[in-house]
């Protein structure tokens, strides 16, 4: 009876404020939400202190992970790693990724179960591991990533490894929620707005960085959701309003044909999951950059590309994967599509009953670790809600 209502109150708050969809979406992952959110209140924060690789150049400190389409030579065994696009090797060293996925998951569900419920002890447990993550001197991570993506005998560290901050885009939107609402202490906070503070300030000057923003493909896009969502946590309004000039001016006249479709994401081994990969890139962004002044959502490029005709090309193939044109994926093909965030954003900024319908139709809570890794926005309350729904009832009495 008490979720029940719970749920009524939901829908009234929403409907007053013309979010019908949303209604279908917080109703569906309610009680899936807070059961996850139970067995995480016991988990203890895991870091990049708590593992070492051996063939990492930075310290204990640093994030560090391999590339994952890099294999041992047979012609030149213990030599530099040789390339196979779409091959994940599972001998990588990704114990740092895996953490930093968790730490995603927790801290969002979290925050979830916090903003359904009112719940203190899930903030103050997310808050744990946001703490231990950034703020701790004895397990938080250096605010770089100098050592991610590292090719044996090859780099210690590339650019393209900065994809893997992708999983921060969640708790940094966890983050600014619990912070906005005043639930973390003031000087805890201020140490985790300063480490991402520290973190943008990298990712935007190293050379790594910029090579990442100058990327043409769903790596360029990743950088800006990244960008866009660490800017909002700490009020940067002069990066926020170039992530938004980037994505109007780069993103869309560069990456997108005239059909909707993603030609560079086409020609990998993977053209179904990297096409799914950069439209939800895409709408994250848009979800992140949009307000009444500047909507993403509405902006066609001077030649007529949008984020409109990139969701009617993939749309169809989401709901009918046979129905797909272009070669098969080689890894991972059955396992798509997912709950792809695209549909969610996408479907609420265009009132699109058939996009929450075929999200709400999908596997929410994929499994397969490189499904996980391809979907970094996958908790739709924490870009619903920005207060318990306590508190949204008391104000609409």
């Amino acid at each position: 009876m008490k979720n029940a209502v719970a749920i009524l109150i939901i829908i009234i708050s929403l409907c007053a404020t013309n979010q019908l969809d949303a209604q279908k979406v917080l109703a569906n992952v309610r009680e899936e939400t807070l059961v996850m959110a139970d067995r995480f209140l016991d988990e203890v924060p895991v870091t990049v202190t708590a593992s070492f690789c051996s063939r990492s150049a930075g310290g204990r400190h640093d994030y560090y992970s391999e590339g994952d389409y890099w294999w041992p030579d047979p012609a030149n065994p213990g030599g530099p790693y040789i390339q196979k696009d779409g091959q994940s090797n599972p001998d990588i060293f990704s114990d740092h990724r895996h953490a930093m996925v968790r730490l995603s998951e927790i801290t969002s569900t979290l925050t979830s179960a916090w903003l359904l419920t009112g719940r203190e002890e899930y903030a103050r447990q997310a808050i744990k591991h946001l703490v231990a993550w950034f703020a701790d001197t004895a397990t938080m991570m250096n605010p770089d990533m100098l050592y991610a993506q590292a090719i044996w005998g090859r780099f210690t560290g590339r650019g393209v490894g900065l994809i893997d901050a992708y999983h921060l885009v969640e708790v940094a939107q966890s983050t600014r929620i619990l912070i906005n609402n005043n639930i973390i202490p003031f000087e805890q906070a201020n140490k985790i707005t300063g480490w991402f503070e520290r973190f943008l300030e990298w990712m935007t000057t190293h050379q790594y960085g910029i090579d990442e923003m100058n990327a043409k493909n769903n790596h360029g896009t990743c950088w800006v959701a990244t960008a866009a969502a660490m800017a909002t946590l700490v009020a940067n309004d002069t990066l926020i309003n170039m992530c938004r000039e980037r994505f109007r001016t780069v993103l869309l006249p560069s990456q997108m044909a005239e059909d909707g479709s993603f030609p560079l994401e086409l020609r990998r081994t993977k053209p179904y999951g990297y096409s799914l990969f950069n439209i939800d890139a895409m709408c994250n962004a848009a979800q992140i950059l949009s307000s009444a002044e500047n909507n993403i959502w509405e902006y066609s490029s001077d030649d007529g590309k949008s984020l409109k005709i990139g969701m009617e090309f993939i749309y169809p193939f989401i709901v009918d994967k046979s129905a797909w044109p272009f070669a098969k994926d080689i890894y991972i093909w059955e396992e798509w599509p997912v709950r792809q965030s695209s549909l969610l954003f996408a479907g609420l900024a265009y009132k699109n009953d058939n996009y929450i319908s075929a999200y709400l139709s999908l596997p929410g809570n994929p499994t397969h670790p490189e499904v996980i890794r391809n979907l970094p926005v996958r908790h739709p309350v924490i870009w619903m809600l920005s207060t318990p729904w306590e508190k949204q009832h008391e104000r609409k009495i």
